[in-house]
């Protein structure tokens, strides 16, 4: 044992594990050092540690870690959801809306509907929430986005390459991105992402962000392939990105790229160099009436996917729920 202090939770009914061999381990104990997970197996066989917790036979699994959401926005998009169920396509211009009301704002009122659906994700069983900018779009309302975020999640992605502005020129929006905008939000940000899809950002437009991003320093994420096959899953490969997310479309050659992404690691022994994850929206993929993401050829193929409940202002997902969760393994079995 370290010098950290731990704490031994014991009298585990059934401790939920990510090894595939002993999925279930009954009669379990868990050693906690500061803020590591330090030692699992089974109660009779526990190291002593500094404090003790009695689990009273309850059931212990691991929390729920939701790596993609929109939290900091204020307004609704009801109509635009009922629009979609009674037949309209989606397109990204729903977020135009959201800027408005966001905009119009208040730093309170923002803090306030963030800190609520936080307290939502936490009381269902999330304990560790990403959030991203993206509905401010100017270089005012992105910053104090960022600030707001930070003050209310784990960590941060930067999102200001989520539309352009109604009345913006396209190269003009680009160079704020890559430029000023991100020089604002960099004190309050880990990640960067870019909305490279139709209707949003462009392969040539996508890369420009993602290059002055990742020379800031920031960690690199991809919204793509989400309307329909094209260059955002290949963009993510390329840079190395932590996740590309959505993936609805998906080639055999996209498949395969995110596989080649992987043949560093060894899944066995949790050891290598990761590649980059394929993020799964169920949630998002229902109420935009798109088709899954196909996350068993994924798997299949050796890519790593995650689940992330995708909260943002169009219903039913502007709750940040697991639920998501069986809904994607529904589907993947």
């Amino acid at each position: 044992m370290s010098g950290q202090t731990s704490t031994l939770i014991s009298n585990i009914g059934e401790l939920m594990t990510q090894d595939a061999e002993h999925r279930v381990l009954k009669d379990a104990a868990v050693v906690i050092e500061g803020e590591r997970i330090a030692w699992i197996g089974p109660a009779s066989e526990a190291p002593s540690a500094d404090g003790h917790m009695d689990a009273e036979g309850r059931a212990v699994l691991p929390g729920w870690v939701d790596s993609h959401s929109h939290l900091i926005f204020a307004g609704d998009r009801t109509a635009e959801f009922e629009a979609r169920m009674a037949g309209q396509s989606y397109s990204a211009g729903g977020i135009a809306v959201t800027t408005g009301a966001t905009r119009a704002a208040s730093d309170e009122e923002l803090t306030r509907l963030a800190a609520g659906r936080v307290a939502e994700a936490v009381s269902q069983g999330t304990t560790y929430l990403e959030s991203k900018t993206g509905y401010g779009l100017d270089l005012e309302n992105e910053a104090r986005s960022a600030r707001i975020a930070a003050a209310t999640v784990d960590e941060v992605t930067y999102l200001g390459a989520h539309l352009v502005p109604a009345g913006a020129d396209a190269e003009e929006y680009t160079d704020l991105v890559c430029g000023p905008m991100l020089d604002a939000v960099r004190p309050y940000v880990k990640w960067a992402d870019v909305f490279c899809e139709r209707g949003a950002f462009t392969e040539e437009q996508s890369r420009r962000v993602l290059t002055a991003c990742r020379d800031a320093g920031l960690g690199l994420r991809v919204h793509g392939n989400q309307l329909g096959e094209g260059p955002g899953v290949q963009l993510a490969v390329e840079f190395g990105a932590a996740s590309v997310d959505h993936v609805n479309y998906l080639s055999a050659a996209d498949i395969g790229a995110l596989a080649g992404t992987w043949s560093g690691w060894d899944a066995s022994t949790g050891t290598g160099t990761r590649g980059t994850v394929a993020t799964c929206l169920p949630a998002c993929d229902l109420s935009t009436r798109q088709p899954l993401a196909p996350g068993r050829a994924l798997i299949d193929a050796g890519v790593q996917i995650a689940l992330a409940a995708n909260c943002n202002p169009a219903p039913p997902t502007r709750a940040p729920s697991p639920s998501a969760s069986p809904r994607r393994c529904c589907r993947c079995t």
